[in-house]
């Protein structure tokens, strides 16, 4: 079986599925759009408008791929569903009345465990208690391909979700297309590097991946998305449409295999705990590369949880400053803001062009002509976070010379840390959603 992955985050390009669909001859397309940060937005969103909170891209990817999806037969899945995945399959429902393009919609719920979390429960960056973080708003358990097997086995055209995990997009798919049990662990293993490897969707065909002069990627503009042709024993040969821009080799198969990947030797999935150290690539033609030799062991009795809490309203203030000494008087306005802004417990300065990335300069000698001041604050209210920007903006008149460019925002955050719940809590939900179109109501 093939299957292609039309996305890697919420903010993706949208034309490379339309692409990957009409030329890859594909029976399974995944959208992977969502991240803690996604889900937190979401939650956000939600929570003032509760018809909102899935992805807000939905119509504009989902409106393009539906004729097509249908004409060829391919069935789709993806976690743009977010922090509300029934009004996601109410929307592509809604879509399919206006195209008039029949569809039948498998909505995956069960993942929202607000309820079933204790916040006295530790967090897994800290271990202090979830409760003392703040005010708890969302809980969202990584599912697995378990969750997923019943809406493939409903027929359905699109499967969408909340929070699934990554791989699991992929593998629930080819474990349902070559009839894998979910306890076979080296075949689940398999399966599950071949979601990884695709997850990324671009990644894998050189984006994130390119360094000019080093590791040159040729196309970038047009860049390819991937797919993968499985086979019953989840091995697979990774490759990319013809005539789209990119490649896919070794390399770049062998940084994606091991991207946000902690421990190769045991990758911890809610469907196995992968071995990736195994694992073997290899060239097998022009963007083409097979993979084999994942290993697994049984999966883990807990699910991660993805926990989002109110943190405030951080204040943001941008600055510019040009020319020969456009560093000194960056720092002095820089010591201006901390000043005025002492009472201010969470604070964050950056010089942007010296030391916003890695905190400081490697370069003894160093004398950027444009540096760019942006601080942050958070504070329990819009009105005392808007401070920042305020403060940011008297540099005008009342900082060193030269500031221009200035720009200020207030923004209420969702904090996100993660724990662990017992698989045995958590129950998947499976709701079927038909357009029939008008020419079947008939």
């Amino acid at each position: 079986m093939r299957i292609g992955s039309g996305a890697g985050f919420s903010g993706d390009r949208l034309d490379a599925a339309a692409t990957l669909l009409e030329r890859g001859e594909l029976d399974f397309l995944a959208l992977e759009c969502l991240a803690e940060r996604t889900i937190a937005l979401a939650q956000l969103r939600r929570r003032n408008d509760p018809s909102a909170g899935y992805d807000p891209r939905l119509a504009r990817r989902i409106e393009p791929l539906l004729p097509s999806l249908r004409r060829q037969g391919v069935r789709l899945l993806s976690n743009l569903g977010a922090a509300n995945p029934l009004g996601a399959g109410d929307a592509i429902v809604a879509i399919a009345r206006k195209l008039d393009v029949p569809v039948k919609v498998a909505v995956v719920t069960g993942d929202d465990v607000l309820d079933l979390i204790d916040a006295q429960s530790p967090s897994l960056e800290g271990g202090m208690p979830l409760v003392s973080y703040g005010r708890l708003v969302s809980a969202n358990a990584y599912l697995g391909a378990e969750a997923l097997m019943p809406a493939l086995a409903s027929g359905a055209d699109v499967i969408v979700t909340g929070r699934v995990a990554d791989p699991s997009l992929f593998v629930a798919p080819i474990a349902h297309h070559h009839g894998i049990a979910l306890d076979d662990w080296t075949r689940l293993a398999g399966a599950t590097a071949v979601g990884h490897l695709l997850e990324c969707a671009g990644q894998l065909c050189g984006g994130y991946f390119a360094d000019p002069g080093r590791k040159d990627v040729p196309g970038m503009a047009e860049l390819g998305f991937p797919f993968a042709d499985v086979n019953p024993d989840a091995t697979a040969v990774l490759g990319k449409p013809e005539g789209t821009g990119g490649s896919i080799t070794v390399a770049s198969a062998t940084e994606q295999l091991l991207y946000e990947v902690t421990d190769p030797h045991g990758y911890v999935t809610p469907d196995v705990v992968a071995d990736f150290s195994s694992i073997a690539l290899e060239v097998r033609g022009p963007d083409r590369v097979a993979m084999q030799g994942a290993q697994g062991r049984p999966r883990p009795d807990q699910l991660k949880v993805s926990v989002g809490y109110l943190a405030g309203f951080v204040g943001e203030g941008e600055i510019g400053y040009a020319g020969s000494n456009a560093l000194a008087r960056a720092r002095l306005a820089a010591e201006i803001v901390r000043h005025r802004l002492a009472s201010f417990s969470e604070m964050r300065v950056d010089l942007i062009g010296s030391t916003s990335l890695h905190g400081r300069a490697f370069d003894a000698g160093e004398r950027p002509y444009e540096v760019r001041l942006r601080v942050a604050a958070r504070a329990s209210s819009a009105e005392t976070a808007r401070l920042v920007g305020e403060e940011v903006e008297a540099l005008y008149t009342n900082g060193p010379a030269g500031g221009g460019g200035v720009r200020t925002s207030v923004n209420e955050q969702i904090g996100i840390v993660s724990t662990l719940i017992a698989r045995s809590r958590v129950h998947p939900r499976v709701a079927v959603l038909e357009w029939a179109g008008h020419a079947e109501a008939v």
